[in-house]
């Protein structure tokens, strides 16, 4: 049965997903998104966001608790089998065969989806030109590079030429210089080809270079959707970073910047101040001026354009790196946790 909630355009499209994993740890708390055909469309959240699970939901290598996600037309959970047909997907850790060639994985790529003969020969010579790998086409992927080997990557979930390319993370792990060459490829499917491309990610300038749509997600739900430019056009005036002397009280810092007309949101945390202002460098003098009055001693003072990490911590009431990190910290507390009870049992 169609979707009638779904827009014709619309190459992804999630309603309400939910997913709880074991431990009734929430990863999606009834997610919605839809993603126009042709877009490169950035899903953008901090470690354990839930990011990952949404694209596994809708490229099928797991189910929603509840709600629908809806990829080319095709229901994700009723016809897996046609949804994985029509999508490409980039995971977080690299799925090529290292002890085989680049060309190797590739042809064995093209047999899985049915391609064969001049066909596939063809397709997997565009697929090493395109992605600069002709050259090293012969060469096992064990001796890749990180950037190489990402690429390649990429060229596998193209073999089959997906309507839909699902990236998780492509760049992470990535120097910048292989992060960006990584991207120009991305860049030039999207223009060329105009293919439908949905990325995860926890870099903020990566969101906000190349997604020409992003979706803020949080604690498993979307906060915010727009453009780079639409989400921080919400935050009026510039940002004001103060680094303190030594921590103070909260409450007095308030009320020494409380008469200051153009500046607002001011939030304290140990030894840092944050604000805004409609005009930051006007700002800065007064706001120095009744922190010194009040016998605030100062270290440092930056004036700042808003930034998606500025929209984030609108939206959410936090600030992203600190979510971020504390995500880290939780997926390296789990993951010692399963190695320690995996190695108990060894043991016994």
């Amino acid at each position: 049965m169609p979707d009638e909630t779904r827009s014709e355009d619309a190459a992804i499209v999630a309603r309400g997903l939910k997913k709880t994993y074991r431990g009734d740890v929430v990863a999606l708390d009834g997610l919605d998104l839809e993603v126009p055909a042709g877009m490169c469309y950035g899903l953008v959240g901090p470690n354990g966001s839930g990011k990952t699970t949404t694209v596994k939901i809708m490229t099928t290598l797991t189910t929603a608790d509840d709600g629908q996600a809806v990829v080319s037309g095709i229901d994700v959970k009723a016809d897996p089998d046609r949804v994985r047909k029509m999508i490409g997907v980039v995971d977080q850790r690299s799925t090529a065969d290292l002890t085989a060639t680049a060309r190797e994985n590739l042809t064995l790529q093209g047999r899985v989806y049915g391609l064969k003969g001049p066909e596939l020969k063809t397709r997997v010579s565009e697929l090493l030109e395109q992605f600069g790998l002709s050259k090293d086409a012969k060469r096992l992927v064990k001796g890749f590079s990180g950037g190489m080997t990402r690429r390649l990557d990429v060229a596998l979930g193209l073999v089959h030429r997906p309507h839909v390319l699902f990236l998780d993370e492509p760049s992470t792990g990535l120097d910048p210089e292989a992060r960006h060459a990584l991207w120009e490829e991305i860049d030039r499917l999207v223009q060329g080809q105009r293919m439908t491309i949905l990325f995860t990610t926890h870099y903020l300038e990566e969101a906000e270079r190349y997604g020409e749509l992003i979706s803020i997600i949080d604690s498993g739900h979307v906060v915010a959707t727009g453009t780079p430019d639409e989400l921080k056009s919400t935050l009026q005036g510039d940002a004001l970073f103060v680094e303190l002397a030594g921590a103070v009280d909260p409450d007095l810092v308030k009320r020494s910047l409380a008469g200051i007309e153009d500046v607002s949101d001011v939030v304290v945390e140990d030894r840092r101040l944050r604000a805004r202002a409609d005009v930051g460098a006007r700002a800065v003098p007064r706001v120095l001026s009744e922190l010194e009055s009040a016998g605030i001693q100062i270290d440092s003072v930056t004036v700042s354009r808003s930034s998606l990490d500025d929209a984030y911590l609108l939206y959410t009431g936090r600030r992203f790196a600190e979510v971020d990190q504390a995500g880290e910290e939780a997926a390296a507390a789990g993951a010692g946790a399963k190695r320690a009870k995996k190695e108990g049992g060894e043991g016994r």
